[in-house]
């Protein structure tokens, strides 16, 4: 490959904010994680009360389930703006709009996170007769996250139109893409076969992106990679332990 081809590759794959590495490793990861955590409870019904039933009778099982879809959601929020920046670059409009509704259902997904974490605490400091009767009631109350619903599905869709339309992704990942729309929404949700599907298709069209992404560009030395691997250690750790005294 001679240097003027290098150099478009490069450009082309040049990342702002949130930067190449942090941009390309959350668009492989959270996906991933997404999918663990709907593989997980796809063995339970979709529906609250069997949700909660799952909670009491495998609370591991269920919190490690619930914990990587929250922490797929929250990795897809980098991996969201690296995306809208390269639509950005020839279609600023579906790039403003998708990435916006997107990030905005992100933190709606992330609302209903917290009150999936609230229920479990329910089954296992006070009884899931409680816990049932307490979402039971709860179920469809106002919360301002509620005008976000129609932003989860649509972000997606615009997003994948906007991905096509600039040649940032090829139409086969574009429209895997779209099946993010798809995937259900709200309080305590288990794995239906949507589920899967919008998942899938996620992989499909970031994965190979974030890859691509981590390639262009210098490659970091073995030193490096060590220094970086013990700061992140270390401030995990940091966080991890500060988030524990609240």
């Amino acid at each position: 490959m001679n240097d003027h081809v290098k150099r478009e590759w490069t450009n082309e794959f040049a990342i702002g904010f949130p930067g190449r590495w942090v941009g390309g490793i959350s668009l492989i990861v959270s996906p991933l994680l997404l999918l663990v955590g709907v593989l997980i409870r796809r063995q339970f019904h979709f529906f609250f009360p069997e949700q909660l039933a799952a909670v009491q009778m495998h609370p591991i099982l269920m919190a490690v389930s619930y914990s990587c879809f929250a922490a797929g959601n929250l990795l897809l929020c980098p991996a969201v703006i690296v995306l809208a920046g390269l639509i950005g670059r020839r279609k600023p409009g579906w790039a403003m709009w998708g990435g916006v509704f997107t990030i905005f259902g992100l933190f709606a997904r992330t609302f209903h996170s917290g009150v999936d974490h609230l229920a479990f605490q329910l089954v296992r400091n006070q009884s899931i007769e409680l816990a049932t009767e307490v979402v039971a009631n709860s179920y469809g109350a106002f919360h301002i996250f509620c005008t976000l619903n129609l932003a989860i599905m649509m972000g997606w869709i615009l997003l994948a139109v906007g991905a096509f339309r600039s040649g940032t992704l090829h139409p086969l990942s574009s429209v895997a893409l779209a099946l993010m729309a798809t995937l259900p929404l709200g309080v305590l949700k288990g794995t239906t076969p949507f589920s899967m599907i919008a998942i899938t298709g996620l992989c499909i069209s970031f994965i190979p992106l974030g890859i691509k992404i981590l390639r262009h560009g210098e490659k970091p030395g073995i030193g490096n990679i060590l220094i970086w691997s013990i700061r992140i250690i270390l401030v995990g750790g940091i966080f991890f332990y500060f988030g524990q005294q609240g």
